[in-house]
């Protein structure tokens, strides 16, 4: 099973999204809220490269955000990704 992270925000409606996603693909995922967590984001940031939520890994690969999750998924990378 695959090791996903996600930086999210709690009113981040593309978190939402991402996280509603992987669900609908029964995936285990672990949320990193960054809500008022200096420490947290600056992580994120360093990781990424990207100072917007959702930013999400898979297995430690830096897969981008919401439109990167949904794309990677429309053209079937995901699925590969998640098992």
């Amino acid at each position: 099973m695959a090791n996903i992270e996600i930086y999210t925000k709690s009113t981040c409606p593309y978190c939402h999204r991402a996280k509603a996603l992987l669900t609908r693909k029964s995936a285990v995922f672990q949320e990193i809220p960054i809500d008022g967590d200096a420490d947290k984001r600056e992580e994120m940031i360093k990781r990424s490269g990207r100072t917007t939520v959702p930013q999400i890994f898979i297995d430690g690969q830096h897969v981008g955000g919401c439109d990167d999750l949904h794309a990677l998924d429309a053209r079937g990378g995901l699925d590969p990704l998640l098992k």
